[in-house]
């Protein structure tokens, strides 16, 4: 990787992560989140899925010439078309994908990066084929440890000129089926170009980061991979100069569908008094989610929602819904999911400097008005 001149203003101490550029209002038009009401979507339409980019969307004329390359520490180098790709058998996996900085800008003090609410998060269909048959095919060797995967967007981040790349534990990108897609279609159409057309690396469970797009080369290595992505981004720390953790499987997660109509002033939601049904999805990479609760008074008292049975996608969120009487007045809406690891949504912020996998529980303001 080349060093050039840092071109970040040296006034911003923002932390390493995703998106991180000159200034936030050029990440905030290229980057879009969830609208909330989408949520009812078993499936996120494409243009409504959240999207991250770090660097520009690579430029691809056509499919027909695009190559995966597969090397290293392998027995046999592969070079596949896209051709050669759609020649093996296809596997769809339904995934909720969200971002690693999701809930930062609810943080205090809040981490300079993407500014994401709730919002960046979507779920969709990926059809592909699975890493694990690239990969035997290629015939990995004894010692590796890890699976690099480059993308072809290219840019600058903290003064380093590089391509994204990330990489898996040999034994994650090897895992039970289906298990990691090298992915060419999204909700049965190619990829559209802002999400990796026309290839992309889908993580079952992981936190954005890992979904590497416009995946062009995967190397086997012999030794951890301490590239900018993987060593100095995405990971929790409290302090500028700790090693900390990375970040790796996403924390369980309700979000509700706002109820009623805005108040376009205060941002706040309107009811009217009587039954309101409250509704959402849950979610959690780690664990199968085994619980949503809901808080009408911010949290002071926790109330089950119904949760809807599993549908066989793994990977994929769960709809819920509770049935709330709402009387006049301020009420503070409250959702929190958990996992049948015993993981449950804090109601206290968990923070760290790049605002990574943080699963605050959403607050929404609502009130509750008689018509006229």
């Amino acid at each position: 990787m080349a060093r050039i001149e840092d071109v970040s203003s040296p006034a911003r101490t923002a932390e390493p992560g995703e998106g991180i550029g000159r200034d936030e209002l050029s990440l905030a038009t290229r980057n879009h989140g969830l609208p909330l009401e989408a949520l009812r979507y078993d499936r996120t339409p494409p243009g409504l899925h959240y999207v991250l980019t770090h660097y520009d969307i690579p430029y691809v004329a056509e499919d027909a010439a695009w190559e995966l390359t597969i090397g290293g520490h392998v027995e046999h180098p592969l070079r596949l078309s896209m051709d050669d790709l759609r020649s093996h058998p296809a596997v769809t996996t339904r995934v909720t994908m969200e971002c690693a900085g999701n809930g930062r800008a609810l943080l205090t003090p809040r981490p300079v990066s993407q500014p994401w609410l709730v919002e960046a998060v979507g779920t969709a269909d990926w059809t592909g084929v699975p890493l694990r048959a690239l990969l035997a095919e290629a015939g990995v060797r004894d010692g590796a440890v890890d699976a690099v995967f480059t993308g072809a967007d290219h840019g600058i981040e903290r003064g380093v000129e590089q391509d994204y790349q990330r990489a898996l534990p040999l034994d994650t990108a090897i895992g039970d089926a289906p298990g990691v897609l090298v992915a060419y279609a999204m909700n049965g159409a190619p990829l559209p170009p802002q999400h990796g057309w026309p290839l992309r690396l889908v993580v079952p469970g992981w936190y954005g980061m890992a979904h590497v797009k416009w995946l062009r080369d995967i190397t086997i290595a012999e030794q951890p991979f301490t590239g900018f992505q993987q060593t100095t981004a995405y990971r929790i720390r409290q302090e500028p100069h700790e090693e900390g953790t990375p970040v790796t499987r996403i924390a369980p997660r309700a979000l509700m569908v706002p109820p009623g109509f805005p108040d376009f002033m205060s941002r706040a939601r309107v009811v009217r008094p009587g039954p309101v049904l409250i509704e959402g999805r849950a979610w959690s990479g780690r664990a199968p989610v085994t619980a949503v609760e809901v808080s009408t008074d911010d949290g002071r008292t926790w109330n089950e929602a119904a949760l809807d049975a599993p549908t066989g996608h793994h990977w994929a969120w769960r709809r819920w819904r509770f049935d709330w009487t709402a009387v006049p007045g301020e009420h503070m809406l409250c959702a929190r999911a958990t996992d049948a690891e015993g993981d449950t949504q804090p109601v206290d912020q968990p923070w760290n400097r790049g605002g990574f996998a943080n699963n605050l529980v959403q607050r929404l303001p609502v009130h509750c008005v008689e018509p006229g």
